[in-house]
């Protein structure tokens, strides 16, 4: 039993990276983001984490060869947009992220991005009978906290390295779609 709650929490914690990274990057270039916006972004982050997970559950291993197929195409593509509009803010000198990147429709596209893993971790849960809902509690609690600490490192960074900090973020945004393209291909 303790055994499965440290898988859990490990397989949570990796899982939270890509959250977090964003998170990072949200916070550089928006060093003056407000807390309700850090919370909201936090708290979508951690309900996709939950929510990826039981959809995975009950698609089963059938659902899950399609869903592969695409997934790192849709998670690069989106994170690709939103750095590239990121790197564009940066370099004309806008300093528009925290509204751009958690308004609600930025906010939804990456919260799906960077919990495509979670869907395939929760097929993975389905085939060896192991607790979806505990599991899936722990994705969204551990990408919840996780995330939170993110926004406050990257406003920290944000502040430290102004004139840089949206190209910086955008460029970090970039840098997860490529790494979820490439671990994908590999």
């Amino acid at each position: 039993m303790l055994d499965a709650w440290l898988a859990s929490l490990l397989i949570a914690f990796s899982l939270s990276m890509d959250a977090l990274a964003v998170a990072i990057g949200a916070g550089i270039g928006g060093k003056d983001l407000k807390p309700f916006y850090i919370f909201r972004a936090s708290l979508s982050f951690g309900f996709f984490q939950f929510f990826m997970p039981c959809i995975g559950w009950f698609l089963g291993e059938s659902f899950a060869s399609y869903i592969s197929a695409f997934d790192h195409w849709a998670a690069f593509a989106l994170l690709f947009v939103i750095g590239a509009k990121m790197i564009a803010d940066g370099a004309s000198g806008e300093e528009r992220l925290a509204t751009n990147i958690l308004s609600l429709r930025a906010l939804f596209a990456v919260s799906i991005a960077t919990s495509i893993d979670a869907l395939a971790v929760g097929v993975s849960v389905s085939v060896v009978g192991g607790d979806v809902i505990v599991s899936a509690t722990m994705f969204g609690v551990v990408a919840f906290g996780v995330s939170l600490i993110g926004f406050e490192f990257g406003k920290a960074l944000g502040k430290r390295f102004e004139k840089s900090s949206l190209i910086l973020g955008g460029l970090v945004l970039i840098g997860i779609g490529v790494k979820t393209l490439f671990d994908h291909m590999a």
